[in-house]
């Protein structure tokens, strides 16, 4: 995994938040995620494949839903940069952030 090749992957927005959503969770569905982001199957299921591919996530199929969480090998210094961008820059991911814990509220 070379930094530069993360680095592209965490340059999208979409990805980013996907990304940052992660961080705190064992899991989200892809439908979870373009519920909060409001963006649609296929675009959010795109960029979840790119992040895939950089080896910042894997999937499990649970049913007829793809559930996405970080590589449980995710370098150190990758894990930390994403808590401390979560940290550091709340407002950036606070709304999204809120969203999902009343979707996932209401899934309990």
């Amino acid at each position: 995994m070379q930094p530069t090749q993360i680095f592209k992957c965490l340059s999208d927005e979409t990805r980013l938040k996907c990304l940052l959503l992660l961080v705190d969770r064992s899991s989200l569905c892809v439908c979870e995620l373009q519920e909060v982001l409001n963006l649609s199957q296929p675009k959010v299921s795109r960029h979840l494949a790119e992040l895939r591919n950089c080896g910042l996530v894997v999937d499990e199929r649970r049913g007829r839903w793809m559930h996405y969480r970080l590589h449980p090998a995710l370098p150190a210094w990758v894990l930390k940069t994403l808590r401390s961008v979560k940290a550091e820059h709340r407002q950036y991911i606070e709304t999204y952030e809120s969203r999902i814990n009343e979707l996932l509220a209401c899934e309990a």
